[in-house]
């Protein structure tokens, strides 16, 4: 069979801990020079997978880090069951099908249930297709490098989102693979499983029926159900303000790595407009993408409306929730009428994925400042600072950078 569940050991208590698996190791103290939670050193481990630092200077690297270039990209024929067209996958497969590495380790949907994440190890490429679509939750893929070690593979992809890959890219020289392919998927706002079925229960009577959930670009929730219906919720008629204060956690609140800058390839969608989104960041996400061959379409990727009015509205919203005061609601009248407009006249495109960088940068700084203050100096790299100049959100004493933000 291709696609193994090895035995993995409990994880070790650890604050500020999104299980990314590596404490379920045979070295949980590892944790200690590979998490990002801690001490992250993103100059030092973009210039070891990317050959050099984010360079402000280059268009975009401030928010998106270092990258060769970036593409808007869809399979030309969609794989049944994708999350978008399956490009993810089918980069995956392709490695698997050309030999190209020994095993994927990926996320599957648990037996027990679909929106579960269960870390595997993909030896053969028809198993991919198993490993299609979104989940949430926790889930310790890490855990298993040393079963895969231990089976002989010595040429391994990873399929993982920032927290995952940053720990992979600190403990990579040790780790003793002889080649490592890492496809990243942005990440944002991760809750438990528990959690995440309890927001299903708040969008439709019938959650159990809901197959499909994505977050667009164009400020809509899409759902798809077991009968073939299709149902879109405009972001601003989310019952968020109907979910518990921790339903998202600190950790998620307070990455600054939406983009998964240390992976050779990331595939995401904020500024795909409705495609999918690549950024190609060093030699070997090349050999990725051109994998593909002509399977994928690809276009440049567009930029429309003006972010600033979005994040300092965000800004605000997020510095009353981080004070433990009420969120202002819209009135009911105003939301149709809100949603209707921000796909039009709000950030698109590349211009949507700078505001969200800059939203999530601007979440980090007030939530850390609230509830571990003392972290701030060693978390927040001086690229997030630089990204929230703007909108007059500076460091106060003993809070940080410990180098100077990027100009």
């Amino acid at each position: 069979m291709g696609l193994q569940t090895p035995v993995i050991g409990p994880a070790a208590p650890r604050g500020l801990c999104t299980d990314c698996g590596i404490s379920r190791t045979s070295d949980p103290k590892a944790c200690g020079r590979a998490c990002q939670f801690i001490k992250p050193d993103y100059p030092a481990l973009e210039a070891q997978v990317h050959g050099r630092a984010r360079d402000p200077a280059r268009p975009d690297e401030l928010h998106f880090g270092p990258h060769r270039r970036m593409v808007r990209a869809r399979l030309a024929q969609p794989a049944p069951g994708a999350q978008w067209t399956g490009i993810t996958t089918r980069i995956a497969e392709r490695l698997l099908e050309t030999g190209a590495v020994d095993a994927v380790l990926a996320m599957a949907p648990d037996p027990a249930d679909k929106w579960k994440p269960m870390p595997v190890l993909v030896t053969k490429a028809e198993d991919m297709a198993r490993c299609r679509g979104m989940r949430m939750g926790y889930a310790p893929l890490l855990a298993l490098l040393e079963p895969a070690r231990a089976a002989g593979h010595r040429r391994l992809a990873i399929i993982g989102i920032p927290c995952q890959v940053y720990a992979l890219r600190a403990l990579e020289r040790e780790l003793g693979f002889d080649r490592l392919f890492v496809i990243g998927t942005p990440c944002s706002d991760n809750t438990t499983t528990g959690n995440f079925h309890r927001f299903l229960a708040l969008l439709d009577e019938a959650p159990e029926t809901i197959t499909y959930l994505e977050f667009r670009a164009d400020f809509h929730v899409e759902l798809r159900f077991a009968d073939g219906r299709i149902r879109e919720i405009p972001f601003l008629q989310l019952p968020i303000s109907q979910l518990p204060g921790d339903f998202f956690p600190l950790t998620c609140r307070t990455c600054v790595d939406y983009t998964n800058v240390l992976a050779d390839i990331t595939v995401g969608y904020m500024g795909g407009q409705g495609e999918q989104w690549l950024l190609v960041r060093n030699e070997r996400g090349e050999e990725l993408l051109a994998l593909l061959g002509d399977e994928v379409v690809t276009s440049t990727p567009g930029s429309a409306g003006k972010r600033g009015g979005a994040v300092k509205g965000f800004l605000a919203n997020t510095e009353r929730a981080a004070g433990g005061l009420p969120l202002r609601r819209m009135p009911d009248w105003l939301r149709p009428i809100v949603g209707w407009l921000m796909p039009r006249i709000g950030p698109r495109g590349l211009e949507f994925a700078r505001a969200r960088v800059e939203m999530k940068a601007v979440e980090t700084i007030l939530h850390l400042r609230r509830a571990e203050p003392r972290r701030m100096k060693t978390m927040i790299p001086a690229h997030v600072w630089a990204l929230v100049a703007r909108y007059g959100v500076k460091p106060q004493p003993g809070e940080g950078p410990t180098t100077t933000p990027p100009a």
